[in-house]
Order: structure tokens, then C-alpha cells, then sequence
């Protein structure tokens, strides 16, 4: 007899800034379409390791505040990557705080509070994955045009979110440490029109401070600090050419923006410098008013420190340990007491 069941989760409450996000929508760019996906993917693995699905399964993006949801069909198994300390309301009245970095498998009645996040963004993931239909090979919302996740749109209260199968609701939960990031500059290769820059604001770029403003969403980041002086005026525009995330443009006014998961796919500002592969995911953790510096590598470092990153998140990964559901509990609330609790990308 097949004991496979499927999950549907209703939203109570949507919380703010939330979204269903996967790997991407890859291949479209010569089309105009974005790639979208998750801010930062290491972190949304994490999420999914914890409760046994594939790297390329769709999670719940949480960015500010966490939504609160009711499970209508269980039992779902689910875990949150990130610094949260969400609540669980059980049908039968009894509370149970499930913090992050532990799964926790709910039945039918129960509700999942996930509460703020401490940090810069977190991911919530669903056994089996978040089952929405696929738009040109992917889940992930794009709000800007409509496409993914739930209409194209973030969660509104009175959604259903369909889960994926839990094969095994016998097999213990699972439970890992943080995901940690070492604190160092942002590692860049400069281009391909730093040469549009004075050398003076070549050196400015990588030897000052920059600051996250509010005005940053999963297109871009918009930066304050030193402003980077073009060479010429006519050198603060170029003719649009192809940009992808990780790129950073300087307008006219010398402030640096770097672009993101939901960024365009052409841009007319010169591009001083682009994040390498290995920390664009960290962006995801700044919040308005931390800092960044950046740090200039050749594309050998930029390879190695790719290489090296997945390494690490393999050995992460192969650190879960599967335990009894009290445990876990026990476990996950000791590591949230720790005030080094945090999660982002190497």
C-alpha cells in the first residue's frame, strides 16, 4: 500500500516581503526574462536538506516578517535556513517553539507561526518541495511580469500552497548547525567599463565603506558612500548592453547599485565591477544601514573560491544528523540562544 501523502499549507497571514523562489528561471535572458530565484540558494539548500528534498526544490522566501500559516492536509514536514525562532500552535492546543536549523513534522490542524527575521532574509522549505505550476521551467515569483509562485505575486492571506509528498513520516527529523559567513570584503572582478572611472575612484571603489540603503529589493542594491568619479560626464552613460546579477552600475551620481536576482537584462550605466559567483549570496544578508568594502580577484580566485564554497556546503550537508523530534527541538533551541546564531553564504 502507497503511504505517500500530500501536504497543502494555508496562509493565515502573509507577513511581509514573502515569495515562493526556487534556482531560477535559466535560459530566457536573450528573451528579456530574468532569472529571479532565490536571493541567496545556499541558503534555501540548507533549508531543503532539512527535510530531505533536492537542491532545485521551491521554498518560501521570507525577507521581513514571516508568514503564519495552517496546515489544511498533512502531515508536512518543514524547516527554516536563517536566523527565526518561529512557533508552532498544534491542533490540540499545546505550543511548541521550533527553532530554525531543526525540522519539524506538522499534521493536519496545526499552525506554523515563523515569526522575524533577526537577520537578512531566510527560507522556509517544504518535504517534497512547494508544488505550484512551473513557468518556463521554474517556480520562482517574478512580480514584475506576472509569472511564478502564485500569480506572479507575494503570499496574500487565504492561499493555498500545495506541498510535495513526505514518503517516510516515520524517519526522525533532522538537524544541523548554522551556515556561517566569514566577515571580508565582497570579492569583485573589475569590468567591463571600469575603465569609464578615474583611477582615483578605481582605488575609492575598493578602499572605502559603502553603505546598504532602503532603497534595495531583490532587483538591486543601491549603495552610499564615496561618490566614483566617471572620466567624463559622457562616460556615466554607455549604449545598453547585456547585465546579469552580481553586476555593479554606477549612475551619474557615483553611487554604485548592484543588481540581483529580479535585475533587468540590459542596462545602460557603466559596470565598474561584478560580485563573483562565490559571494552574491551574501548580499542577501545585508540589511539597510550595515556596510560592505569590496576586494578585487583575478578570475582564478574567483574560480577557486567557487570550488571551495560548494566543498564547504557539501561537508555542511553531510553534517545533518537525523534524530528523535524531541531532540531536534532541544538542539536547534540551544543553538538559537547562542548569540553567534546566523545564517548567510560563504
Amino acid at each position: 500500500m502507497n503511504n505517500v501523502t500530500h501536504g497543502l499549507l494555508e496562509v493565515l497571514n502573509p507577513g511581509l516581503g514573502n515569495g515562493i523562489q526556487d534556482d531560477g528561471r535559466l535560459g530566457y535572458r536573450h528573451m528579456g526574462i530574468t532569472v529571479s530565484g532565490s536571493l541567496d540558494p545556499l541558503l534555501a539548500h540548507c533549508a531543503n536538506a532539512l527535510v530531505g528534498n533536492g537542491n532545485e526544490a521551491a521554498c518560501i522566501e521570507i525577507r521581513v516578517l514571516g508568514p503564519v500559516l495552517r496546515i489544511k492536509h498533512g502531515p508536512v514536514r518543514v524547516a527554516i535556513a536563517g536566523h527565526m525562532t518561529p512557533k508552532v500552535r498544534r491542533a490540540d492546543g499545546r505550543q511548541d517553539a521550533v527553532p530554525a536549523w531543526a525540522s519539524v513534522t506538522l499534521e493536519a490542524g496545526d499552525e506554523l507561526e515563523t515569526g522575524t527575521v533577526k537577520g537578512g532574509i531566510a527560507y522556509l522549505a517544504v518535504s517534497g518541495g512547494i508544488a505550484t505550476p512551473p513557468q518556463l521551467g521554474s517556480r520562482s515569483t517574478y512580480q514584475r511580469a506576472l509569472i511564478g509562485g502564485l500569480g506572479g505575486r507575494l503570499l496574500a492571506k487565504g492561499d493555498l500552497i500545495p506541498g510535495g509528498a513526505l514518503a517516510d513520516r516515520q524517519q526522525g527529523e533532522r538537524t544541523a548547525v548554522a551556515w556561517t559567513s566569514p566577515d571580508e570584503p565582497v570579492r569583485v572582478m573589475l569590468g567591463p567599463q571600469d575603465g569609464h572611472f578615474t583611477p582615483d575612484a578605481v582605488q575609492d571603489f575598493l578602499g572605502t565603506d559603502y553603505t546598504v540603503t532602503a532603497q534595495t529589493d531583490r532587483m538591486g542594491m543601491r549603495l552610499e558612500g564615496k561618490a566614483l568619479v566617471h572620466r567624463t560626464p559622457a562616460c556615466a552613460d554607455i549604449v545598453s548592453d547585456g547585465v546579469t546579477p552580481g553586476a555593479i552600475q554606477v549612475p551619474g551620481n557615483g553611487q554604485p547599485i548592484i543588481l540581483l536576482a529580479d535585475c533587468q537584462t540590459v542596462g545602460g550605466y557603466p559596470k565598474i565591477a561584478t560580485v563573483i559567483s562565490a559571494d552574491l549570496p551574501r548580499l542577501a544578508q545585508l540589511k539597510p544601514g550595515q556596510t560592505l568594502r569590496f576586494r578585487a580577484v583575478g578570475a582564478g580566485e574567483a574560480k577557486a573560491a567557487l570550488l571551495e564554497r560548494e566543498a564547504r556546503w557539501r561537508a555542511w550537508r553531510d553534517g545533518i544528523q537525523t534524530v528523535a523530534p524531541a531532540t531536534a527541538a532541544a538542539t536547534a533551541a540551544t543553538t538559537d540562544d547562542d548569540e553567534d546564531f546566523y545564517c548567510a553564504a560563504v
